[in-house]
């Protein structure tokens, strides 16, 4: 899910010119990243990669969720739960192609809680 808006929002909300947004993920089994936001293919690529890296059938322990729950957790642990993202003239300062994503690693939709905090002046 893409969150750049949102980010970019809070931020300007905030009314920090110049200084740093964390965008912390409060969860194990989804995760956030910076990535292209010109062609969805990238996305699919992406999880298709995830995928290729922890596949569901790969002999996992952990199953106290379901299949999907210890590659959710590994895609989690690679992808990251937390993003700094400069702040620069009261907006974000992601490059022309960067937006901010929440990245799902579970079959089954669930509720997310993103938390932000903006530092600075």
């Amino acid at each position: 899910m893409e969150m750049t808006e949102a980010v970019a929002a809070f931020v300007a909300a905030s009314g920090v010119g110049e200084g740093v947004v964390t965008v912390f993920c409060r969860h194990t089994s989804a995760s956030l990243t910076i990535q292209e936001n010109a062609d969805p293919d990238v996305q699919t690529d992406l999880v298709a990669a995830l995928d290729r890296l922890a596949p569901e059938d790969a002999g996992w322990v952990h199953r106290c969720e379901g299949p999907d729950d210890m590659p959710a957790h590994v895609k989690a642990m690679l992808s990251g739960v937390s993003l700094a993202v400069p702040i620069r003239g009261g907006r974000l300062a992601l490059g022309t192609w960067q937006g901010i994503y929440l990245i799902e690693h579970r079959a089954r939709p669930h509720r997310r809680e993103v938390v932000l905090h903006a530092i600075g002046a």
